[in-house]
Order: C-alpha cells, then structure tokens, then sequence
C-alpha cells in the first residue's frame, strides 16, 4: 500500500499543492491530510499512520518538513520505520528515501580475510555514519528552517507595530462570527434578562458557552438595546 501524507500548519493554507506533487509520480496513493501547527510529531493522523503501516508499504511525503520538523524526533521516526520495512520516499530530499538509506548501508566493501581488513571494517562503519548522518541533517535542515520562518514571523510583527500598523484585533472591538450570532440569538429569546424565561445556568447550557464568554455576549447585548 502507497500512503501520501500532506500536513499543513494552518487552515487557510492551500494542501493541494502536496497532493498534486504526490499524486503526479504515485496516482494511487492513499492521502493522509493534517492541520498541525505544531513541529513535534505527535499528530493524530500520523500517529494513526505510523501505527497502521506495515512491511512493505510506502509513505510519500512532499518535502521531509512535512514528516518532522523536529530534527531528532524525525530522525528516530525515521529509523523506527525503516526497521520495521516501511519505504519512505521524500520527493524533494530523494537522496534520503530509504531505499537510497538501505543501498548505502549494504554497499560494505567485502573482507579479503588477512590485516588489510581492519582497515576495511573502518571505513564500512564511517560509511554507514556517513549514511545515517545526511539523513539527520536533512532533518536538522527542516528544523532550522521552521525556526527561521518562526523568527521571520516574529520580526514582521515587531516591524508592523514600529511603523504603527495595526496588528491582531484591536482592544475592546467586537469580533462577530457565525457561532456568536447564533449564540446571541440564544440569548436573547430564553434569557431572563430579555424576552425569556431561563437563568443564566441554563441558557449557558443552550448555547453550549463558557461562563466567560457567555457573559460577554450577555454584555454587548445589553450595550446594543441600551440596557
């Protein structure tokens, strides 16, 4: 079984451009997506995978950002799944997929059974460090680079507000959504305060609110009605 895994870091992130690059080079894969923010790899639908994976099977991932960006949970992963059979292919680091992983650590250089070989057995060990250490390093790379978009980030924050841009919602401005709308209408038609009969416990029941923000909308409809 071919899996392809696209993880994004927000909602409002556009996953397609993943699936489109797995699916042109495996048509037949299984797609696993996942909004995750987080680096660290324990996500709901990758553990799911992990677990679910057996010899002989493959996941695709888009970039090896997308497995971790956390360098030695990546790394541990990696190996955990290599040894238990399971192909990683990574379509813009293809020099760490793991048939390329396994080619290098079975190219050991053959024993003539007299001194020379000690000499040998060392350089078949560097080799396969060798071997694991571009893998860690791919990993410490997408490491590095979350990082740095996290800084990048952070700076542009701090620039937007030196040049006196506004940034997040202002203080004391009301954000309306679907939810508080429907939540307000709640209110309004079985709460004591307006045109209802419940207590505050009850229609905090209703509209599924926490007490903080059930009290809020309770508020803003009392400033709305001149209350």
């Amino acid at each position: 079984m071919v899996y392809g895994y696209c993880r994004i870091s927000r909602a409002k992130q556009s996953i397609e451009r993943q699936i489109r690059n797995i699916k042109a080079v495996y048509p037949d894969a299984v797609i696993i997506q996942e909004v995750f923010t987080r680096t660290r790899i324990d996500r709901k639908e990758w553990q799911k995978l992990a677990k679910a994976v057996k010899a002989g099977d493959t996941i695709v991932f888009d970039s090896v950002s997308r497995m971790s960006g956390n360098a030695d949970e990546g790394f541990n992963a990696y190996e955990e799944l290599y040894n238990r059979g399971v192909k990683l292919v990574f379509l813009k680091e293809p020099h760490i997929n793991t048939d390329t992983y396994k080619q290098a650590l079975e190219s050991n250089i053959k024993l003539t059974g007299n001194s020379v070989d000690y000499i040998l057995e060392g350089i078949n060990k560097y080799l396969m460090a060798l071997a694991k250490e571009q893998i860690r390093l791919a990993f410490e790379q997408s490491e590095k680079e979350v990082a740095d978009l996290h800084q990048r980030t952070k700076e542009g924050l701090i620039t937007a507000k030196l040049n006196g841009k506004q940034v997040g919602q202002k203080q004391g401005t009301k954000l309306t959504t679907k939810k508080s709308i429907t939540a307000k209408e709640i209110i309004k038609k079985h709460s004591q305060d307006f045109d209802g009969t419940l207590a505050d416990a009850d229609v905090m029941t209703l509209t599924g609110l926490s007490r903080n923000t059930y009290y809020k909308y309770k508020r803003e409809l009392k400033e709305e009605q001149g209350l």
